[in-house]
């Protein structure tokens, strides 16, 4: 049962709604639960250079998640958790993808590029052991790399692509090692687990907990090649968050994103980045830190899950295991919420709220339901469209007025009258 009437109308308008119109509901919704900072940077990265607000938000996600790393933690409900995630922007040619990523990850990219230089210096004219370089994104590696880099790098590594194609490729093909490695390194990675490299070539090394991130394009046509081949067997597909083309601008302006818009939104980045590096320093005691929740913010975390599990029961097959890794990622979105909403003034020291619980619910039922888009397009398993006698069970269950219906689902009142008698 519902515990208003203007959720009940929620619901029943939905029931009207195709799923695009819902997502983009949705998006707003998150939209205005970010700090200005963040939500400034999307309106106005949408108005100036024409990135879809949907791709700048997972950009964004993205760099949040990447820039935290192992540095912060929650434990809750009996698990602990970080906060990395993986992200896939679906789109075509032109819809401006990689400016959405290029936009998020500057300030993460700037870091790595101060970085590389002093990398440089500390090595120029060195004849004895090589310092090892510290590096945030990896754009083009090979898994023997992207492994190492993170063993010099344990805190976290970006896996930043502009389009994922040929990973996804190679992922599918059972005679690439490189390709199979890759998908075994980001299954293991979401979850943290240990990476334990033993090669005849190259030194051993073990990473206790991995944290890896992930972002790429994939255009439409190669949606169906990400779900082949063992993708969705192995539950790699269950792990991504998709996002589907929502928002359009097709009004070019001369001038860019004001520069104070993107300046706030990179001290966000660089105040998680100096946490980062700072826990990286062999004499920092603490390396990480644990955001404790509120009770409140723990108990809406408790019934929601909760809520995750009994949904399964009347899910279908991939519907079902997708549901399964909310149960996690919601965990990973609370503490990523919370960073968001911390980052401007470095207040890591606070506690989680239930404003970051609800936050985190918002981003996961959004991915959730892009990734409904994704099997509909992908799959062809469109769901039977609702009909005006389901609506009004709906409605008469949960007592909204015939008027309710007739106002959400533009049906006239007479005949919504007529049908309200035989339900």
């Amino acid at each position: 049962m519902f515990e208003s009437n203007i959720e009940i109308e929620e619901v029943l308008g939905n029931l009207t709604k195709s799923k695009e119109d819902i997502l983009r509901d949705q998006l707003e919704v998150i939209i205005s639960k970010l700090p200005l900072d963040l939500s400034a940077l999307i309106e106005n990265g949408f108005k100036y250079k024409r990135i879809p607000k949907e791709y700048l938000l997972s950009s964004m996600l993205f760099s949040f998640s990447t820039a935290a790393g192992r540095t912060f933690f929650i434990n809750a409900l009996g698990y602990k958790n970080y906060a990395n995630l993986y992200f896939a922007i679906i789109g075509s040619r032109g819809d401006v993808k990689s400016e959405a990523i290029k936009t998020a990850t500057n300030p993460i990219k700037k870091a790595d590029d101060k970085d590389y230089e002093t990398y440089l210096d500390l090595n120029r004219n060195k004849d004895d052991e090589v310092i090892a370089r510290k590096q945030t994104l990896i754009q083009n590696a090979s898994i023997e790399a992207a492994h190492q880099v993170h063993f010099e790098n344990p805190n976290s590594i970006g896996i930043c692509m502009d389009e994922i194609f040929g990973l996804v490729e190679k992922m599918g093909n059972s005679n690439s090692r490189d390709g199979i490695e890759w998908r075994n390194f980001l299954l293991e990675g979401y979850t943290n687990g240990v990476v334990d490299v033993s090669r005849k070539t190259t030194v051993s090394f073990r990473i206790p907990e991995s944290y890896p991130t992930l972002i790429g394009g994939l255009q439409h046509q190669f949606v169906k090649d990400l779900f082949a081949n063992g993708n969705l067997e192995s539950g790699f597909i269950d792990r991504l968050l998709f996002t589907t083309k929502l928002t359009e601008n097709r009004v070019l302006r001369s001038e860019g994103i004001p520069n104070g818009c993107e300046d706030k939104y990179n001290q966000s980045i660089k105040n998680l980045l100096e946490y980062k590096k700072q826990s990286e320093n062999p004499e920092e005691l603490r390396k990480q830190f644990q955001v404790d929740f509120t009770n409140e913010a723990e108990i809406k975390l408790f019934n929601y899950i909760q809520k995750l599990i009994d949904d399964q029961k009347e899910a279908k097959p991939m519907i079902k295991e997708y549901l399964s890794k909310m149960q996690i990622s919601i965990h990973k979105f609370c503490l990523l919420s919370f960073m968001m909403l911390n980052a401007s003034e470095s207040t890591f020291n606070t506690k989680l709220t239930i404003e970051s619980v609800e936050l985190a619910i918002a981003l996961n039922e959004f991915y959730f339901l892009n990734f409904q888009v994704i099997i509909e397009d992908t799959i062809g398993e469109k769901q039977k469209e609702v009909s005006i006698d389901d609506v009004i069970v709906l409605a008469k269950k949960n007592k909204a007025s015939q008027k309710a219906v007739a106002e959400v689902t533009g049906v006239h009142k007479g005949t919504v009258s007529k049908k309200w008698n035989k339900n």
